[in-house]
């Protein structure tokens, strides 16, 4: 029992990894007031980037970087259509997942299935990297100027808008920023976690972090207990296939994302501690 227990804390963490990277991108794009629904196909570009650039050059850790690159292309295009364009941020984040999923799906074909050569080294060292990461960006976010001024730009654009703060400018890094690090969690999973390339192996982790950010409250530090949580229960759904059908296993992960959205929102839709000015283009001038 104590092994069993001990075996799903390991793989919890494993695949809380990825979960991690991405939900910390994503709190900090949300925090300037931009919603990304696009996580998915940044994950996924930034999975298959990584290992084909690691498979060609035999440095996993080059495909990391790739991976950040691509992830960031992407959100950079997001932020482009929303805050320069002004469009709406939820259609562009879902255009964005499809474009993630096509163009890693058709450039990927010939990369699918092959194993990869080296993987990344002391795969823990990265879930323990993860976990500092965390922390310096809760410092950053509630403890330094940078961090008073994401948060500003998320709940009250026109204030701190009036104190010369380019609030275009700090959205772009912050999105940006959340691309990259969607794009490193989608590369661990194919460099390190699961080392291969397949179609849409991701299977739904960017909408998972996206869970992770609200449930989180925007926080971090809590963020790093829910991707932990959906990381074990990932484990759990198929660990337990032993005992009971596959298929309610293998929704158990996105029923309870369901049950924790629920949870967390306010009557009227609302979720807890959300910024105000969230998916709300700024205009300077209007109130």
């Amino acid at each position: 029992m104590e092994e069993w227990v001990l075996n799903t804390i390991i793989r919890g963490l494993a695949l809380g990894t990825p979960l991690l990277w991405a939900a910390l991108g994503e709190v900090y794009a949300e925090r300037s007031g931009v919603v990304n629904l696009g996580v998915e196909g940044m994950m996924i570009l930034g999975a298959f980037s990584a290992f084909a650039l690691a498979q060609t050059t035999g440095n996993p850790l080059l495909g990391l970087l790739l991976a950040a690159g691509a992830g960031a292309a992407g959100a950079l295009l997001h932020a482009f259509v929303t805050i320069t364009l002004r469009a709406n941020q939820y259609v562009s984040g879902l255009a964005l997942t499809m474009l993630g999923l096509g163009l890693s799906a058709l450039l990927g074909r010939r990369w699918e299935g092959l194993p990869l050569l080296e993987t990344l080294p002391e795969v823990s060292a990265f879930t323990y990297l993860s976990l500092l990461l965390a922390v310096a960006l809760w410092f950053v976010l509630y403890h330094t100027r940078w961090g008073m001024v994401v948060r500003s730009a998320g709940e009250a654009p026109a204030a701190v808008d009036t104190l010369g703060v380019n609030v275009a400018l700090v959205r772009y890094l912050a999105v940006v920023f959340g691309g990259a690090m969607a794009g490193v969690g989608g590369g661990f999973l194919s460099v390190a976690y699961r080392p291969s390339w397949t179609e849409g192996m991701t299977n739904g982790l960017g909408w998972i972090a996206i869970a992770i950010a609200i449930f989180a409250s925007w926080d971090p530090l809590r963020a790093v207990a829910g991707a932990f949580l959906f990381g074990a229960l990932f484990h759990l759904s198929f660990r337990l296939q032993t005992w009971v059908a596959p298929e309610p296993l293998q929704m158990m992960p996105f029923a309870f994302t369901i049950l924790v959205l629920a949870a967390t929102a306010r009557r009227g839709g609302r979720a807890r501690g959300a910024p105000e000015a969230l998916g709300v283009p700024y205009v300077r001038g209007e109130r």
